[in-house]
């Protein structure tokens, strides 16, 4: 008998080590000359309704790229089916980033999300991105020149990330799934512009949920990137007053009235006048301050036809909808926010500190 629960303890011990090792019931063949991990996948409108998939092979053994397109009825079909058509097996675990169609994007992207999500092999930190134009046909065209293009693509994603320098919106699974499932489901994703030759940052794509409502460009995107969570820019060009300010930070404060007519936005700015090519003596104390104002009026009114533009799109990606929460109150619907939101009167005032050109002080 004691035998017998000396043999029974033992078991349980090497059960217990099994467990908190991590080890997984299910052997999966990792046997580097016979898997190729994905780095991207590029998902397009099929035809009759279906999914367009594409993927370069990146062996880890040195070898020729090639880019792999599959029409295919669901997202996880095209794993199943691309092992099919390619002598390597494909792992989905080292997934750095999901470009999706435009028009794709029009229709809806919660499937691919949830997808994505429910996926324990993929991490949520996968960077998400919008195309507009053929990413197929650039990869293609570009992949003989550059094999290791979509590596680069995602590192540039990553700086971009890591240095928050305001160039453009970067946005992972976790943080468009947080904002997806919020009381006010307004995400935004980077846009690209692509075509066989070039592939360039666009925009900021703005959702009403899983759908794409529109895309901010060019000034309005620097101010979102000023009115966001990142409150910086390395560079703000203001072509029309001839000025290129530089380090730009900005202080937002924000106020909802009672009554949720009125919002009231203050920025504060803090920068450097980095180039002027106006007709201004900056040099002169009185004129910098005329070229100060000049910046402010100018900002005030960018920032005010942007919101209004949000208004206009009936879209929320500055998370205003927050300002009427409280710890201990049943959030607004989005529907009720969204009345008032459309119906705002909304009030903008810069506060721009700026230093002056160096070295050109008297």
């Amino acid at each position: 008998m004691w035998l017998f629960f000396k043999r029974l303890s033992l078991l349980g011990m090497l059960c217990n080590m099994f467990l908190m090792t991590g080890c997984d019931p299910f052997v999966e063949n990792n046997t580097i000359e016979e898997i190729s991990p994905v780095i991207f996948w590029s998902i397009n409108t099929g035809e009759e309704g279906k999914l367009k998939i594409s993927t370069l092979v990146p062996p880890v053994i040195k070898e020729t790229k090639r880019l792999l397109s599959l029409q295919v009825d669901l997202f996880k079909q095209g794993g199943e089916k691309f092992n099919l058509i390619y002598y390597r097996e494909l792992k989905r675990g080292q997934t750095r980033m999901v470009l999706i169609n435009e028009e794709l994007a029009r229709k809806g992207v919660i499937s691919i999300i949830n997808t994505l999500l429910v996926d324990p092999e993929i991490s949520q930190r996968l960077y998400l991105v919008i195309v507009r134009g053929n990413f197929d046909d650039y990869m293609q065209n570009q992949i003989k020149t550059q094999p290791d293009l979509d590596y680069f693509f995602y590192r540039m994603l990553k700086h971009y990330e890591k240095y928050n320098q305001g160039e453009m919106s970067i946005m992972n699974l976790h943080q468009f799934k947080s904002t997806l499932y919020s009381p006010f489901p307004y995400p935004i994703l980077p846009v690209f512009k692509v075509n066989s030759d070039n592939f360039s940052y666009l925009g900021t794509a703005m959702f009403d949920q899983d759908k794409l409502i529109g895309t901010i460009k060019q000034m309005d995107d620097q101010i979102f990137q000023l009115l966001n969570n990142d409150h910086y820019l390395k560079f703000l060009p203001i072509p029309k007053l001839a000025t290129t300010l530089g380090y730009i930070h900005s202080d937002v404060h924000k106020k909802l009235d009672r009554t949720y007519s009125t919002l009231s936005i203050q920025i504060d700015i803090t920068g450097i006048v980095e180039e002027y090519r106006g007709d201004k003596n900056i040099i002169e104390q009185e004129q910098f301050y005329q070229l100060r104002d000049d910046i402010e009026h100018y900002l005030e009114q960018q920032t005010t036809d942007l919101l209004k533009k949000m208004q206009q799109y009936k879209v929320d990606p500055l998370q205003f909808g927050n300002l009427t929460l409280s710890p201990f109150a049943r959030p607004m619907s989005k529907g009720k926010w969204m009345d008032y939101w459309q119906n705002m009167e909304i009030n903008v005032d810069y506060n721009v500190r700026l230093a002056p050109l160096s070295n050109v002080q008297k």
